[in-house]
């Protein structure tokens, strides 16, 4: 049994509306899909978080050549087989989210071959359905106090198509974030509410802000602080009660025992298109756990992705362990994403904020072909 085919699709769909957060605008979403293909005709894909044209090459002219003839079973060789071959100049960046995509890929096929839903090969699932919390509330073309009516409208949307837990983004400007965190809590007393700043803060400001999170009794402050200075997470954690998340610009289990060492985050958000694929985050979670520390994926991009992280919650230990176990909710995006939403025959079921996890082979999402030729940029092909 070997991988016979190696294919990548650049995707990108350009936005009917733009949306921003506090880093940059957001005018299309993009996408790069790996297929991998073995001689038994099995197909498993795998995506890449990042810039779709340089991940494309990566995986297209790094990788994909060492792994033509290799049996698509045994996906810790091959991971460490590509982490050492550039190993000198690829220990961060694009070249790990070229990886994961790869990874990703080999996990679905596995799964397919052996006719095992990943969750199974990642060693069981602790539970049949996650429970969601919706991601959106970006920043539009609007005056700020027209901004958070609109956002306010949109968030309680969210509570009436079932989700119980909502995150916002901050990270526009301090009076802007402040008004909209009270607003939104006044709003939506019952609703379990998290804020992502994208990293958008210095400590002064990010004290500020995390003191009327905890007046507004939030749920988590992700990404506060810049990530080339973990040691700020520490410093600010002293000074709040709310509890810090951060880890999505993180990669590899070598990141995150850095990142977490510092002290400070009591959430890693590790991406599993970008921080070494499912085998890597594995390793991260088992980093994580022997910090007390729980992780909750960051999720972004297409229904695999999103796939991929619905089977590694399912198989979490909530640490640090008890009867009544802790909930670890699954981030769904619900910005504008053609790639997410027009792209599959089966994507996952996703009702009244709950997940369920997939029973069939591989990840359990159909990537629809015909689809997925109207967003296409670009293909690559190696046999």
């Amino acid at each position: 049994m070997t991988i016979e085919c190696i294919r990548t699709h650049q995707l990108r769909c350009e936005l009917d509306e733009p949306f921003s957060y506090s880093q940059l605008r957001c005018g299309a979403r993009e996408s790069l899909l790996v297929e991998m293909i073995a001689d038994t005709g099995e197909v498993g894909w795998g995506e890449c978080f990042g810039p779709a044209a340089v991940n494309q090459a990566a995986v297209a002219t790094v990788y994909a050549p060492k792994l033509l003839g290799r049996d698509p079973r045994q996906i810790d060789v091959h991971w460490h087989h590509m982490w050492q071959t550039t190993l000198d100049f690829a220990r961060r960046g694009v070249l790990m989210a070229a990886i994961s995509g790869i990874d990703m890929a080999l996990w679905d096929l596995k799964g397919k071959l052996l006719n095992q839903p990943v969750s199974e090969l990642m060693g069981g699932r602790f539970r049949d359905q996650v429970h969601g919390y919706a991601t959106g509330m970006y920043f539009r073309d609007l005056p700020d106090a027209a901004l958070i009516d609109a956002l306010i409208a949109e968030a309680s949307g969210y509570c009436e198509q079932g989700f119980r837990a909502l995150k916002i983004k901050i990270g526009r400007n301090a009076s802007f974030d402040r008004k909209l965190i009270e607003v939104m809590r006044q709003a939506l007393p019952e609703m379990t509410l998290m804020a992502d700043a994208n990293h958008a803060y210095d400590l002064p400001e990010a004290i500020r802000i995390g003191r009327t999170l905890d007046e507004a009794d939030f749920a988590w402050f992700e990404e506060p602080v810049s990530p080339e200075h973990p040691e700020l997470y520490r410093q600010l954690h002293e000074k709040l009660c709310v509890p810090l998340a951060g880890g999505e610009c993180e990669q590899t289990r070598y990141g995150f025992q850095s990142l977490l060492a510092s002290g400070g985050v009591q959430f890693a958000q590790p991406d599993l298109a970008y921080c070494g694929g499912p085998s890597e985050a594995l390793k991260i979670r088992a980093v994580a756990a022997s910090h007390g520390i729980n992780v909750v994926p960051h999720a972004w991009g297409t229904m695999v992705n999103l796939a991929a992280a619905t089977h590694f919650l399912a198989t979490a230990y909530g640490e640090p362990g008890r009867a009544e176990a802790t909930e670890l909710r699954l981030e769904c995006d619900r910005s504008p994403n053609p790639l997410r939403e027009e792209m599959f025959e089966t994507p996952l079921r996703i009702e009244g904020g709950i997940v369920d996890v997939p029973n069939c082979p591989g990840l359990g999402v159909v990537v629809d072909r015909s689809a997925m030729q109207s967003f296409r940029v670009q293909e690559t092909e190696l046999k």
